[in-house]
């Protein structure tokens, strides 16, 4: 544990998850003084504590951080696991400055230029600069009408979810939700048996999740094309595509059914889909994403929704930036691989700056 009350750096990073161990690679290569600080108990904790069956998305070569590739099997899709050993090790082979258990509760300007940052357990930083790294949005999200479902469905948001088991009994479960979690998720529930409904929008796009499709996007340079040309502008108008493997695998799941995007709640214990509705349930599962959740940053730089106002994780208040975002800079931002080159550009940009 931290014995004294204050420190000062040049550069204070919120959050050890990828973003944010992508931005202290960039900062030790220029020797800036900084320091990382993270609410976990260890480095690579967010990845752990996911639920058992969830995988990364993208294969281990392109799923890279700065100056350390993946080990093993480059065209694996690496288990939540190793991704929370590579964190780990990652962290530990380049002996970054992090401060553990250091929830951020509030940041604020300081008067003489600057920000000082304060955390849960008493300690206050001071630093030049700032780069937020928190995550893509960690406020889980659902719809108002859960609220509507008796106590007698018991619900939880992904967030929660790790195995089947947490989930009693054998009765019907939805799992609400149109991205890949949601499958995962679905697909996980289904193989012990027990009937499983999903309210998934039949609308949303599936691609391929193999060694091709990712050869074609590192080729074509889609997966990096800018938010700020007009094909990057074009691609993030479009649905989030999901896994098409993972997609047929759970229609062809016997105990599950697709009910459609989740409209209402049926008689306070079923969920009405836009093609059917659901028995009453035991369980539902909302898969419905995050939210901003910023509410510590002393900062004007929110819009009215709570987003950050950025270009490229830049914001207009000096030596204040992001990283980690959707589409921060492009498709590929808030993916493992895809945190260098932001970092990078915020890093370099942040020290000309502050």
């Amino acid at each position: 544990m931290l014995t004294s009350a204050e420190f000062t750096v040049d550069v204070i990073v919120i959050g050890a998850g990828q973003a944010g161990l992508a931005a202290a690679y960039y900062l030790q290569q220029q020797q800036a003084d900084f320091v990382v600080l993270d609410d976990r108990q260890a480095v690579g904790d967010v990845w752990a504590t996911r639920f058992d069956a969830l995988t990364l998305f993208s294969p281990a070569w392109v799923s890279d951080l700065p100056g350390r590739a993946w080990s093993g099997n480059r065209l694996r899709y690496p288990s939540k696991d190793e991704a929370s050993r590579y964190l780990h090790d990652y962290a530990t082979h380049f002996r970054f400055p992090i401060h553990l258990q250091q929830r951020v509760v509030r940041v604020r300007p300081r008067g003489a230029g600057g920000y000082s940052v304060f955390t849960a357990a008493g300690q206050h930083y001071q630093a030049r600069a700032v780069i937020v790294c928190t995550g893509a949005y960690n406020a889980p999200r659902q719809p108002g009408f859960a609220q509507e479902l008796a106590p007698t469905v018991r619900q939880l948001h992904s967030q929660q979810y790790q195995r089947p088991e947490q989930l009693s009994g054998q009765g019907p479960v939805a799992v609400v939700g149109s991205g890949n979690s949601a499958l995962q998720i679905a697909a996980d529930l289904a193989v012990t048996g027990r009937p499983v409904y999903a309210a998934y929008d039949a609308r949303t796009p599936d691609l391929p999740n193999n060694t091709a499709m990712w050869a074609f996007l590192a080729v074509t340079g889609l997966l990096r094309a800018s938010r700020h040309t007009l094909l990057g502008a074009k691609l993030r108008l479009r649905p989030e595509p999901v896994v098409s493997s993972d997609l047929s695998r759970l229609r062809h799941l016997p105990n599950v059914t697709f009910i459609g995007r989740a409209l209402q709640v049926d008689n306070a214990t079923a969920l009405r889909g836009y093609r059917a509705s659901t028995p009453a349930l035991e369980h539902v599962v909302w898969a419905t994403g995050y939210g901003p959740a910023f509410d510590w940053l002393e900062v004007p730089v929110l819009d009215a929704e709570g987003e950050p106002r950025h270009h490229r994780g830049m914001t207009q208040a000096p030596g204040l930036a992001f990283l980690g975002l959707p589409w921060l800079n492009s498709r590929s931002s808030a993916l493992m691989g895809g945190a260098g080159p932001d970092a990078r550009y915020v890093v370099e940009h942040l020290l000309k700056t502050s």
